[in-house]
C-alpha cells in the first residue's frame, strides 16, 4: 500500500513539529512539508502533491476556510482536513461547504487525529469535535433565522459581499484590500449587515452564509 503524503499548514512551528513526530511514528503516514502561511502552502502544495492537507482554520494570509479552493487548485487531488480549537458546526459545515473533506478540533486524541487522516485520504468524510455527536447531527444542527423583515435579500450589494468575505475567514483589513474600500467601510457594512440579520457573532455569519448557499462560488 503506497504511503499517505501529508502537508502540514499551521502557523505555530512547535505545533507542526509535534505533529511531524505523531505522523512519523505511524506506518503508511509520511510528511512531505509545512507551512506557516497560505502563501508557503500553496506553493508547497504544488511542489509536494500530497494526498492530505491538516490545515488550521485560522491562518497568516486569510483564514483556512478562505484557502481551501486555493489550495485544491494547487493540488486536485488532495483532500483537506481542518485541525481547529473552533468547534461551532457553523465552522464545519462552512469548512465542508468550501470543500474540505474533514475537522478535527486540536483538543482530540492524536490516534484520533490519525484515523481522521486515513479516512480523508480514503476519501471519506470524517468530522470529530468535543462535545458533538454524530456529523449527521452537525450537519443537521439547527439553522439560524434571520429576522422576518430584514431577510437577506434585504442586503444591498456590498453587505451581500462583505457577508461572504467574513463568512470566508477574512479580517476586515483583508476584507479591504480585496474589494478596494477603506477598513471603516467594511467594519461599517458589517455593522449594518449584522444588524438587519440579527447576527451576533462571526459563527452566526458562517452558518448563516452556510445555509443560504453564499459560499460556493469561486474564492478569488
Amino acid at each position: 500500500m503506497a504511503e499517505i503524503r501529508v502537508l502540514l499548514v499551521d502557523d505555530h512551528a512547535m505545533l507542526r513539529a509535534g505533529l511531524r513526530m505523531l505522523i512519523a511514528s505511524n506506518p503508511g503516514l509520511k510528511v512531505v512539508g509545512e507551512a506557516g502561511d497560505l502563501r508557503q502552502a500553496i506553493d508547497e502544495a504544488k511542489r509536494t502533491t500530497p494526498d492530505v492537507v491538516v490545515l488550521d482554520l485560522s491562518m497568516p494570509g486569510g483564514s483556512g476556510v478562505a484557502g481551501i479552493e486555493r489550495l485544491r487548485a494547487a493540488a486536485p487531488d488532495a483532500k483537506i482536513l481542518m485541525l481547529t480549537m473552533h468547534d461551532d458546526p457553523a465552522y464545519v459545515r462552512s469548512a465542508l461547504a468550501m470543500g474540505a473533506t474533514g475537522y478535527i478540533v486540536k483538543s482530540a486524541a492524536d490516534a484520533e487525529l490519525i484515523s481522521a487522516i486515513r479516512a480523508v485520504a480514503a476519501g471519506r468524510v470524517f468530522v470529530d469535535m468535543k462535545g458533538t455527536g454524530s456529523l449527521d447531527s452537525v450537519l443537521e444542527h439547527p439553522r439560524p433565522r434571520a429576522p422576518a423583515q430584514a431577510p437577506i435579500a434585504d442586503l444591498s450589494e456590498r453587505e451581500r459581499e462583505v457577508l461572504i468575505e467574513v463568512a470566508r475567514g477574512y479580517t476586515s483589513q483583508q476584507i479591504a484590500e480585496r474589494i478596494g474600500l477603506s477598513v471603516k467601510t467594511v467594519e461599517s457594512y458589517r455593522a449594518r449587515m449584522m444588524q438587519k440579520l440579527g447576527l451576533k457573532t462571526r459563527a452566526d455569519i458562517m452558518r448563516l452564509a452556510t445555509e443560504c448557499g453564499l459560499l460556493g462560488g469561486p474564492d478569488a
